[in-house]
């Protein structure tokens, strides 16, 4: 049986996740976890640029009743995973998968639990979502767009007006805020896309993008379908979280 976690029944140390592998000493994270929250990601993306027209949602559960009611249409899929092994999860992905995408980034050990942040960003610049050009994630990405990956992970660990804002909505929420302990922070927040009919996985604590599928042509039910692959091989536990990034109804 899969436990979705959602807004309701999270408990204080799986709502909030983890991206790269933190410094374990730090006095305090330098961007600290959020709590999976649709209401929390739409709000932060819509502050740093995403129009109001687009909006992050939640998805109860796989059944195809539940997944009739979510609105569409659908353009990416973000998860907060429990990963069983996370220096093999690590491994995977390709550098030169980086040119499928129009933007990809590495997340940094700096960047501790940004991965929320990161999936969001993956999948508004890969995607045909709207972002005010001169909003901060607007800035960031014309800044960025002909960066590579690691020049653009440096530059989210030094944009400060972007950390401020991250700050505030990691103190946002239902549980407590988790600001220094990474043992109290087990999930993982990963993005998928669909680009050129391929199904990619786009995770800045890999070596690159994965490719998923080679022919999917919808990215809410491709990624269900590797998440379910995942959760058989034991991947991944059985306590997650998915949510859309789609139109706003």
């Amino acid at each position: 049986k899969i436990h979705m976690i959602t807004k309701k029944n999270a408990p204080p140390t799986t709502q909030r996740t983890k991206m790269a592998e933190a410094k374990e000493d730090k006095a305090e994270f330098d961007w600290p976890p959020l709590e999976s929250n649709p209401d929390i990601f739409t709000d932060y993306m819509r502050k740093i640029g995403l129009s109001a027209e687009f909006i992050i949602g939640e998805v109860f559960g796989f059944d195809e009743e539940l997944l009739a009611f979510l609105p569409q249409p659908i353009h990416a899929i973000i998860v907060a995973v429990d990963r069983r092994s996370r220096a093999e999860d690590r491994q995977k992905g390709s550098p030169e998968n980086s040119s499928l995408v129009e933007f990809y980034m590495d997340q940094s050990g700096t960047l501790d639990n940004a991965c929320g942040i990161i999936a969001c960003i993956h999948a508004s610049l890969n995607t045909p979502v709207e972002i005010a050009p001169g909003s901060i994630l607007g800035k960031f990405h014309a800044e960025n767009a002909d960066k590579t990956p690691a020049e653009r992970c440096k530059s989210l660990e030094e944009n400060t007006e972007f950390k401020s804002h991250h700050k505030d909505y990691a103190m946002s929420g239902q549980s407590a805020p988790v600001t220094n302990d990474q043992s109290k922070v087990n999930h993982h927040f990963i993005a998928f896309v669909v680009k050129n009919g391929m199904l990619i996985e786009l995770d800045g604590t890999k070596k690159g993008p994965v490719i998923i599928e080679s022919e999917c042509d919808d990215v809410l039910r491709g990624s269900i379908k590797e998440i379910k692959r995942r959760l058989d091989n034991g991947e991944i536990s059985d306590k997650l979280s998915m949510m859309t990034l789609s139109a706003a109804q």
